[in-house]
């Protein structure tokens, strides 16, 4: 079931609120583990075995450790190998025989295999939970349906936030359902969702028309036109999803983290990173980085650590070269930062001269959008030419120069408002403005023309998953 469906907004939602808001509290959570499993199965319903297999392993792997702690590491390591090795079989099987088949020129046919929805995010919070019961952060939950929430919430289940077990199992256990959260989730979800619906989608057509014709059939202008709206898509698109699992989380009493803060406006790839899919690099930070080291053993090790992470960062987005590519030279850029010691904090970069700071967040824009090309690309090949026909390089027989055919005066406005979204303005003015009646009065209209506006698009579009869905 998708966010961005009528089903959901207009009845699954609806009658899931009341259910939850008539019923008393100590029924709350298993109304929502319900709802959560009907969430999931609505789509894949053979693949809720999968995941209720994982609960079941997570659960019996975290009470085996805390019961025999003399062999801890030994339960810790067997239970984090059978999670990675589901996730591994189902998103990485036939790419890793492939590449032998390309290697060695063996023919090992593929098998149909289709990745359930959510695994990379499933996966990575009950490796999260295995790991914090393991150090003594939280205790082994020993009741398998406030685990199997903390699992399949149905909020973050999809496409994340990654949300840390440390973080939400007090708010598991006990939690509050105000009108404050249920009104500030109601308008977080619909900011969400008219960045998906009126945003990412509209960049997500403009994108399509231009990475599906071969790099050397049109010219430069359109090439960059085309990675400059699918860096677009790609933020709206996924921060819109995040917005939404945050909002219906508070509407439940949840808080969950925040997973983006305004990436496009930073001024070095390491302050992106801390910035873009916060819960992802948190959640690597936390269960590779700082157990490999971190940056306390020198700066050949912290280099060696960065380099790991950012490695199997590419890996984690995808079961193909170009992702991993991605991943490596993603850490190439802010080892090369660490090196050349580039301030990279907020507080540090403001005492820069104002020339210093547009040079660095130029090369900074420059530096993620291409390398969205080649997220984007469909093979390593198709990036390479895209990019020399970004300046130039390539050799061209246009066939397609009219830049108004891939796009309209509708579309260059959202390109506009897209470039605007992704500026702190609103945030700016928010603050500044949050107890002026006519500033509230207004926010509040807006929000229900966005909403009328996207359940308009949703009512004539067909199916629009999110990007992240596949990842």
């Amino acid at each position: 079931m998708l966010f961005s469906s009528m089903t959901f907004i207009y009845m699954f939602l609806p009658i899931l609120c009341l259910i939850y808001f008539l019923s008393k509290k100590e029924f709350h959570n298993t109304i929502l583990l319900i709802a959560s499993l009907i969430f999931y199965a609505w789509g894949e319903p053979k693949y809720l075995a999968i995941m209720i297999l994982t609960i079941i392993i997570n659960y019996y792997g975290a009470i085996l450790l805390e019961k025999y702690p003399k062999n801890k590491k030994l339960t810790l390591t067997l239970t984090i190998i059978t999670n990675l090795s589901v996730l591994i079989y189902f998103k990485y099987f036939n790419f890793i025989f492939d590449t032998i088949n390309n290697i060695l020129n063996t023919h090992i046919d593929m098998l149909q295999i289709i990745m359930p929805l959510g695994i990379s995010f499933y996966t990575f919070q009950s490796i999260s939970y295995m790991v914090d019961v393991y150090r003594g952060e939280a205790k082994a939950q020993k009741d398998i349906y406030k685990l199997a929430l903390f699992i399949c919430l149905f909020p973050q289940l999809i496409a994340g936030p990654i949300v840390k077990y440390h973080d939400v199992n007090n708010q598991i256990e006990n939690r509050d359902v105000t009108f404050e959260k249920v009104s500030e989730g109601a308008k977080r979800f619909i900011v969400g969702l008219s960045k998906k619906m009126l945003i990412a989608n509209t960049m997500g057509a403009i994108a399509d028309k231009i990475f599906i014709l071969s790099p050397d059939s049109f010219s430069p202008v359109i090439a960059w036109l085309g990675a400059i709206s699918y860096s677009l898509q790609l933020y709206f698109d996924f921060s819109g999803y995040s917005d939404m699992a945050i909002g219906l989380g508070l509407m439940f009493g949840f808080r969950f983290k925040e997973n983006f803060n305004y990436p496009y406006i930073s001024k070095s790839i390491t302050e992106f990173w801390r910035r873009w899919h916060i819960s992802l690099s948190t959640w690597f930070k936390e269960y590779v980085y700082i157990p490999l080291g971190g940056n306390r053993n020198g700066e050949i090790k912290t280099i060696r650590n960065l380099g790991i992470v950012f490695l199997l960062t590419g890996i984690w987005h995808g079961a193909a070269w170009n992702f991993i590519l991605w991943g490596i030279l993603n850490g190439l850029l802010i080892i090369a930062e660490k090196i050349l010691k580039i301030k990279t904090k907020s507080e540090e970069q403001k005492n820069e001269k104002i020339t210093i700071r547009i040079l660095k967040h130029f090369y900074t824009i420059l530096s993620f959008v291409l390398l969205w090309t080649i997220f984007r690309s469909e093979n390593i090949t198709y990036a390479i030419k895209y990019i020399m026909n970004m300046f130039g390089f390539l050799k061209t027989n246009p066939s397609n120069t009219n830049l108004l055919y891939f796009i309209d005066n509708i579309e260059i406005t959202t390109l506009i408002i897209g470039i605007i979204g992704c500026l702190p303005i609103f945030k700016v003015l928010s603050n500044k403005y949050s107890n002026n009646k006519i500033y509230k009065f207004a926010t509040n209209l807006l929000l229900i023309i966005l909403l009328i506006l996207s359940t308009s698009q949703i009512a004539s579009s067909t199916y629009n998953p999110f990007i992240y869905f596949r990842f």
